[in-house]
């Protein structure tokens, strides 16, 4: 089992952003910082996740760090960490150290994070143009604070940047295409995922709760080595299903009801994201069966448009005329079909959208417009496609046999040269299938 990239793919990463930078202007330098520990209650802290731009371009990961690229500078790839102390790692585990640094992570000079401003005192003065994440307010303050003290010194001969740039964009469009090695990490993630959901499946059953549904996916995680799920599990029996972003996992499982679960793990920094939806006592009732096939089939329809050159915006069209016509045939929706396809008069029922980027964060980095227009989809790039229908209790205007019901179907999705790749398609998906394994 592969747990992380090679250095290599680390060192081309920062290539590519130092040629960027080159040609940005004549002495230009980018910033990056790693991720804090933050305080869950009094002294203590949740567990560290890093930050995604800085592991992208590092696969470092410890708190309180910091990465320079200075293509004018003798050594262009800095890392400033923390350094080895003993009274420390007793109580809170080995640190890389600095002396260790620079050989492990492929980096020019490694220092210590406590002298980080020093340097960068020196590395900014008289830089051109300053790349760093404008949504990282503590680094934006502590650079502000090192141009304000060059701004005090010009006659010493020191000059603060004249510029500060987003590099935000720069790492989005990087990220947006996986390599050949991101992907096989990813399918690892979601293979994971798939077996927590097979598990879960199996698991579940009335009288059970959801949280104990929770525990069974965070098992199987860990137990392939994902420590942690890549975003809040949701398990969502019954009305509970339709709170989109339903975490709370407390409710009793009850006969005749379905259960959501959306679920991916995170592995070696990547995330899966799976969703699936079936029936408590493992068989469907024909109001909960007509209502799933309905999503199914515009699940279908949207992965069916995913290839090179597509975009987003026809998958979205593609389930939304199958969500209309189903809809519609089932009575939900009255009036003009053409009408209601025009109208997109689904909507109301499956208020989120279709899917989103897959990578280091669930909802992953880059546009779905370029230039004005929708994204091309270009081979590489992996997104979720998500459809679903949610009637709450209440709902006016709606029989009240459809009431109570939530569904999403949910798959991770590689876009290939010729075509796609589902990477978690071996969760059973159908009714069939899905009564047969829950049977099993």
């Amino acid at each position: 089992m592969k747990l992380s990239l090679p250095l290599d793919e680390f060192k081309k990463r920062r290539a590519h952003i130092l040629k960027k930078l080159t040609k940005a202007s004549p002495n230009a330098m980018a910033v990056i910082p790693g991720a804090q520990l933050q305080t869950r209650s009094r002294d203590t802290e949740f567990p560290f996740r890093q930050d995604s731009d800085f592991f992208y371009l590092t696969g470092f990961d410890e708190p309180n760090a910091l990465l320079v690229l200075a293509p004018n500078a003798d050594d262009p790839v800095q890392i400033y960490c923390q350094p080895t102390s003993p009274s420390e790692e007793v109580w809170h585990g080995r640190r890389l150290g600095v002396d260790n640094a620079a050989d492990a992570l492929g980096v020019d000079f490694a220092a210590s994070i406590e002298d980080a401003d020093d340097y960068l005192f020196a590395l900014l003065d008289g830089a051109e143009q300053v790349f760093y994440p404008h949504d990282k307010p503590e680094l934006a303050a502590q650079l502000s604070m090192i141009a304000d003290e060059l701004r005090a010194a010009p006659k010493k001969g020191h000059q603060a940047p004249t510029a500060w740039v987003d590099i935000n964009p720069w790492l989005a469009d990087m990220r947006i295409i996986k390599s050949a090695a991101e992907l096989d990490l990813m399918r690892q993630a979601a293979a994971i995922s798939v077996a927590a959901h097979k598990r879960a499946m199996r698991f579940a059953k009335p009288g059970k709760f959801e949280y104990q549904v929770a525990a069974e996916i965070h098992h199987e995680f860990a137990m392939h080595g994902a420590l942690s799920a890549a975003y809040g599990t949701i398990c969502g029996g019954g009305e509970n299903a339709c709170i989109l972003h339903y975490t709370e996992n407390k409710s009793e499982l009850r006969d005749g009801d379905l259960l959501l679960i959306d679920a991916g793990a995170e592995f070696a920094g990547y995330a899966g994201d799976i969703t699936r939806t079936f029936p408590v006592n493992g068989r469907f009732s024909a109001e909960q069966k007509a209502l799933y096939n309905v999503v199914l089939a515009a699940q279908e329809a949207a992965l069916a448009t995913l290839k090179p050159g597509s975009d987003m915006a026809k998958a979205f069209e593609a389930a939304g005329d199958v969500l209309t016509t189903g809809l519609h045939e089932l009575g939900i929706l009255q009036g003009d079909a053409r009408d209601l396809m025009e109208n997109h008069a689904f909507r109301p029922f499956m208020i989120h959208g279709l899917g989103h980027w897959l990578g280091l964060d669930v909802h992953d980095v880059g546009t779905y417009t370029q230039a004005g227009k929708k994204r091309k989809f270009e081979p590489g790039m992996v997104l979720t496609i998500e459809p679903g229908i949610y009637i709450p209790t209440g709902t006016e205007g709606v029989d009240s046999k459809w009431h109570g019901i939530g569904i999403r179907i949910e798959d991770d999705v590689i876009i290939t040269e010729t075509g796609h790749e589902n990477m978690t398609a071996k969760v059973p998906k159908t009714v069939e299938e899905i009564e047969q394994w829950m049977a099993g």
